[in-house]
């Protein structure tokens, strides 16, 4: 998992890679369409990347959300069987604008769900509204999409932890990703040459058509293991395994919106509902 190398690294920045500025949104539209991601809404941890996100039926008064990556989570990386449900946290991050400037660092109170199980996924509420972060700030959050995404599809991983940007496109997917001892389903796999490194575990895929969240960047694999840690495979349903080194995965996010109720509290048990219980 990409978390690994950003800790080996430790603090040293990359140089900044601009894309031009954000444009206006509030809290409860749909995110505008971009050229190309920029760092706005983007979220630097003391390990990972993260970013400030809304479901499609968010409104300007609900409590904003923070998503990043299961193996992110201030407590370590998560056990395999293991989902986190409305935690107590204290998980802090960066805000940063579109360039990678600093606005201001913002606070979660709850683990909302967090898994290494099925998925990589942790969905933190910060202890503020959209609305005050768009007061304040001018912050716009992402929406998470939908609707899963296609292959072939032209996307962007913001990395706050880096202040970089890289660009990429969805080659496929795969319904069986294993690294060490969890699994995961679905994973989106990236292009070749799409070289993302430690530190951009938690960054949110972006449709660059649509500027919507349609993932969130997970691992890699680095040195050509074979389903060890930093090595991802790729599990065949006979029980095949692929190795593509150097070959980056991310995880799926609409998999939230199945299981939203009218209030926009997730539900396990909602019909149709496909994060892991």
């Amino acid at each position: 998992m990409q978390l690994r190398r950003a800790l080996a690294l430790g603090a040293a920045a990359l140089a900044a890679v601009l894309f031009g500025p954000s444009l206006p949104a509030t809290a409860a539209s749909a995110a505008p369409a971009l050229a190309a991601a920029t760092l706005a809404s983007t979220i630097s941890l003391s390990n990972c990347s993260a970013s400030l996100v809304r479901y499609p039926t968010s409104v300007s008064g609900d409590r904003a959300m923070m998503l990043t990556n299961g193996h992110c989570y201030e407590g370590g990386f998560i056990n395999a069987g293991t989902v986190l449900r409305n935690v107590s946290s204290t998980r802090q991050g960066t805000l940063l604008d579109a360039t990678g400037g600093a606005l201001g660092r913002v606070r979660a109170d709850q683990v909302l769900y967090a898994t290494m199980t099925g998925t990589d996924v942790a969905l933190y509420r910060l202890n503020t509204t959209f609305a005050a972060l768009q007061s304040q700030y001018g912050a716009t959050p992402l929406t998470i999409a939908a609707g899963r995404t296609s292959a072939g599809t032209s996307m962007s991983i913001p990395s706050g932890y880096w202040k970089r940007v890289w660009n990429c496109a969805v080659d496929g997917f795969v319904p069986t990703l294993r690294e060490d001892r969890w699994t995961w389903r679905d994973s989106i796999r990236y292009n070749a040459g799409c070289d993302t490194i430690g530190g951009t575990s938690g960054s949110p895929i972006v449709d660059n058509a649509t500027g919507a969240v349609i993932g969130v960047n997970n691992t890699g694999n680095e040195s050509g293991g074979r389903c060890t840690l930093n090595n991802p495979c790729e599990v065949a349903a006979n029980g095949a395994v692929t190795v593509l080194q150097g070959r980056g995965y991310g995880q799926q996010t609409y998999w939230f919106t199945t299981c939203l109720t009218s209030s926009r509290t997730i539900d396990l048990t909602l019909s149709g509902c496909l994060l892991p219980r």
